[in-house]
Order: C-alpha cells, then structure tokens, then sequence
C-alpha cells in the first residue's frame, strides 16, 4: 500500500512538473532483507526552493485522496550539499508500479544518520535503518563521498552514530574506514541515548495537547532539559564540545518563537 501511495503521489507532483525526492520510509525500506518488514505512514518528500509553493497545493490535493505527505523545502538541517548536487546525484528506485527518486546510497545514509540524531536519538528501532542502510550497501559504496563531502563536525555525527548501531545492534564495522574511529564514543552520548529510551514521555509537539492539560505539563517539563543530542544537531553543535549547556539554553530561545507561532495559530484557527 505504501508503496502505491508513493508512486501515486510522484505521479501526482510530476504531472505538476515537480520531480522530488524521497527521503526515510521506502527509502530506507530498499535495504531491508524482507519486503514491507519497514513500515512507515507519512511520505516524506524533498523538494527544491523554487516548487515548494506548487508542491504544497499537489500536497493538499493527495491528502483528499488519504496519501499522507509530509514535504520538505530541500533538506533543511538534514544536510549541507547543495540540493543541485544531491539531485544530480540522486537515482530512481523501481517498484512494483513505478519509480520514485530517493538519495544514492551515500546520501541516504548521511540523511539517515542526522535524521534519526535530530530526533534526540529516541526510536531505537529507527537504527535498523543505519544498520541496514551499511550491511546492504552496493559494493562501490564511496565511503569519501558520504563522510567527507560534509563538515568535520557532521563527520564525526555519522561516525558516532555507526559507532551506536554497532554498540546496541551489533552493526559489523571492520570493513570500512570508521571500524577504529567508531570505537570513540562520547560518554554523554551515551548517557544521555540512554536515559532517552528508558523515558516514557516522546518529544511532540506543544500545540497537539492544548486540550490535554496533564500531556501539555509533561511536555513542557520534557522541554526544561532539552534532549542533548537534539540541542546540538539543531545547534550545529560538536559532539566533543566540554558542555552541552550552551546549546540546550540556545536552543530554548530558537525554539521559543516557533512553538508561540503555531500555538497561537492553533488557538485562532483550531481545525
């Protein structure tokens, strides 16, 4: 089902003359050994600057149809390269009733890592992607391209995120260049992966609980000591950094103005 979903709505935006391209979900599902055994909802779909105001009206039209899309303009903190460069780059992936675009196999993997970072590292099972998305790998992987076409500082994100899914799922390393480095795991990472997974509350966001008083509190408490890893990808922040303090009180006032906006349009306009 999801895989029509997707060719439907490809077909939609390309009949739009808008080619996107699409980012986790199917996506990672390429990797996994067992078609359907990844399971996703929303697609989410990239899309360059230029389309993104087009590409919201396709949206809406696919949502009449229950095709959930969930569109980003490029890709945002996900990653550096130039959109121009990733979609040049980018390949087309067959299914059964057509083809959908997504990130060759090094930027899958780069976009992946960040992602499931930038998400405070709190769906353990999300790093089945990063495993599978490695294990799987074609054989002319370019390991330079994945790693080194980004800063030092997002480097050393995607090794340390190998280095995690070789910790909690037994990831094989030795036959890539990062097999030493990944062994280099920041104690606070660590920690603070940890105490994420052992907690019951999931960051979401403020304005789906206005109704909710108890939830809407619990959020707001989650929010009093922001999730590290999260502050620091959003922060663009390194993982070697002495403290996590400055990007976590940072990250507050970015976030502040944001969470008012679409609380307040939540109040005005609440369907």
């Amino acid at each position: 089902m999801q895989e029509t979903r997707a060719v439907q709505a490809f077909a939609a935006f390309r009949d739009n003359g808008i080619e996107p391209i699409l980012i986790k979900g199917l996506a990672a599902a390429q990797f996994y050994p067992e078609p359907g055994s990844r399971a996703s909802s929303d697609i989410d779909l990239a899309l360059p600057n230029k389309d993104f105001d087009a590409a919201l009206a396709v949206a809406t039209s696919l949502s009449t149809k229950r095709i959930g899309i969930d569109i980003h303009r490029e890709f945002r903190h996900l990653d550096t390269l130039a959109w121009e460069d990733l979609f040049e780059n980018s390949r087309l992936l067959q299914l059964k009733e057509g083809t959908v675009r997504v990130l060759r196999p090094e930027d899958n993997l780069r976009v992946l890592c960040v992602h499931w970072l930038n998400d405070g590292g709190a769906y353990k099972d999300r790093l089945w992607d990063i495993y599978y998305a490695v294990k799987n790998r074609p054989a002319d992987f370019d390991w330079d391209r994945c790693l080194n076409s980004v800063s030092k500082v997002r480097r050393r994100w995607i090794v340390c995120t190998l280095g995690l899914t070789r910790r909690y799922l037994e990831l094989s390393l030795d036959d890539t260049p990062v097999n030493d480095e990944a062994y280099d795991l920041p104690k606070w990472l660590i920690r603070e992966l940890e105490r994420e997974w052992a907690s019951e509350i999931r960051l979401m966001p403020l304005y789906i609980y206005l109704k909710n008083m108890a939830a809407l509190f619990a959020q707001i408490k989650k929010r009093l000591r922001p999730n590290a890893i999260q502050v620091t990808i959003e922060m663009e922040g390194s993982f070697d950094a002495r403290t996590r303090l400055f990007y976590q009180v940072g990250n507050i006032f970015k976030r502040i103005m944001p969470s008012y906006q679409r609380i307040s349009r939540t109040i005005i306009s609440p369907k």
